[in-house]
């Protein structure tokens, strides 16, 4: 007698849905995607006006072999959908003292440019970077790869000799205290705490082990997605309806249906009832614990995990060209310290932010007309806390305006038109737990453990997967997040 084929119910075509469908699907579920919004891709979003094109989200792709295991999965492969090509330089960087500094992937390149910046510290790069890939050989596999949820998974060799060597992922110092005993010259120290912030963080609190991040950005690379990264979205959607996933967009989930300790499936805005045998969420994991399913024990514990950082994006069609900006850009703040205090201390607008500037003109120069560039603006903001009515967003932009004049660019009488996402856009939009971007920060040592895990302890059949669940924030992690949740479900189901 054949066996059934089990439905699967997911909440959210974010990057972590997508995974999560197409791995399933390509096992032989049913498979349905319920998305709240018009269009796949969640955060990962595109904005098109006049003749510009923006990607409203992330803009550098790392660990692209997590791209091509996804493809894989479906029996694809990714050269026959996407064009990833190395961003070089993968960030330049302007710093207060009016400096210039163009980190690359490419060893000679980086070491030249620290030469030239700062020659003492030549030799401490290297050995931050053999130090950045310790904590990668010796944590991806545990911490990245695997899930919480399946202790059994974790019972390996390579897992019980991380943990007799757990001062090598040097958990106990902050991110910024590491940096400074490899890097003399403050401007490379701002360099390199900076990569704390690529999960909402703070580099004066979160623990040193982030510093893995820039083994995978510049020793695996940093990639560009050609066309813009929200090409990766439309890919995914086609390759998930080949395998057979069903998307429904523009239908919010109202709740997800739970019985004795099992969820049965989901009832939308609509009214409709959606049965299945199990329902992954890519929806916010917060959002998804305490109000898809109500659980005051989960709101509760939850409400005492601190979000990640927020965002203030503006997207500007400019009317001019800056040969002195690359794809992407850093305008440092002059006290990196005070603008964290204020961030995540103070909970305010960082009175001399960091300004980050992406123009994928420099590389498709199609997204603008000609003679002009497409700028994603972004400013790290702290997250909601329920009692303010919003970010002053003139009051911003004006910081930003003037930290790009003190550099020699003065764009604000060449701005066509503006697009702004501020963080009551991403609570609104994406039902972002304090309208946080990455979901839950790394400003705790036991960040790890705190956050979600893919399997729902308390309701049989459930899973999360994305930005704010296991193993975190950013594209390629929220891909495997999917995959993980969607192992979890495919197991359990058997």
């Amino acid at each position: 007698v054949p066996q059934l084929v089990k439905k699967v119910s997911i909440i959210g075509a974010g990057l972590g849905g997508l995974s999560a469908a197409i791995h399933l699907a390509s096992r032989g579920f049913d498979v349905s995607v319920f998305e709240k919004n018009d269009a796949v891709g969640g955060k990962a979003g595109e904005f098109v006006q006049d003749g510009f094109r923006f990607d409203t989200g992330p803009s550098l792709l790392t660990m692209p072999f997590v791209f091509d295991d996804l493809f894989a999965a479906a029996g694809k492969r990714i050269r026959d959908y996407l064009t990833l090509e190395r961003v070089n330089p993968i960030c330049r960087y302007f710093f207060a003292d009016g400096t210039v500094f163009d980190a690359s992937s490419e060893e000679s390149q980086m070491l030249q440019g620290i030469s030239r910046l700062s020659p003492a510290d030549v030799e401490g790069y290297r050995r931050f970077t053999r130090y950045s890939k310790t904590i990668y050989d010796l944590t991806s596999d545990i911490f990245i790869f695997r899930s919480f949820s399946d202790f059994s998974s974790l019972l390996t060799w390579k897992s019980l000799r991380t943990l007799l060597q757990i001062w090598k992922i040097d958990p106990f110092r902050t991110v910024h205290r590491a940096v400074s005993t490899y890097f003399k010259d403050p401007r490379l120290v701002q360099v390199f705490d900076r990569y704390a912030t690529y999960n909402g963080s703070n580099p004066y609190q979160a623990p040193a082990t982030l510093n893995i991040i820039p083994h995978v950005e510049y020793c695996i690379g940093g990639y560009y997605s050609r066309g813009g990264i929200y090409r990766i979205n439309a890919s995914l959607q086609a390759v998930a309806e080949v395998v057979g996933v069903k998307f429904f967009l523009n239908t919010p989930v109202k709740r997800i249906l739970v019985s004795g300790g099992r969820t049965s499936g989901v009832e939308l805005e609509c009214g409709d009832v959606v049965s299945s045998d199990a329902v992954i969420s890519n929806a916010d994991a917060v959002y998804t614990l305490s109000a898809l399913v109500d659980d005051r024990r989960w709101a509760r514990q939850l409400s005492d995990v601190e979000p990640s950082s927020s965002g203030l994006v503006l997207l500007w069609g400019v009317k001019a060209q800056h040969p002195q900006l690359a794809h992407h850009n850093i305008f440092f703040s002059s006290n990196y310290g005070k603008e964290f205090d204020e961030l995540f201390v103070r909970r305010i607008p960082p009175s001399d932010p960091t300004v980050y500037v992406s123009v994928t003109s420099k590389t498709d120069p199609d997204h603008a007309p000609p003679g002009c560039e497409n700028w994603f603006v972004l400013v790290n903001m702290p997250y909601l806390n329920g009692a303010e009515n919003g970010v002053d967003e003139q009051a911003v932009r004006g910081r930003v305006l003037e930290k790009l004049r003190e550099v020699g660019i003065d764009v604000e009488g060449k701005i066509l038109f503006e697009h702004v996402i501020a963080p009551r856009d991403f609570q609104r939009r994406f039902n972002a737990h304090r309208g946080s971007i990455y979901g839950i920060s790394s400003n705790d040592r036991r960040a790890a453990f705190l956050r979600p895990q893919n399997r729902v302890r308390n309701v049989k059949g459930l899973y999360l997967c994305g930005g704010a669940a296991h193993p975190g924030g950013g594209m390629p992690l929220v891909i495997i997040s999917g995959k993980l949740a969607a192992e979890l479900c495919a197991r359990d189901l058997a």
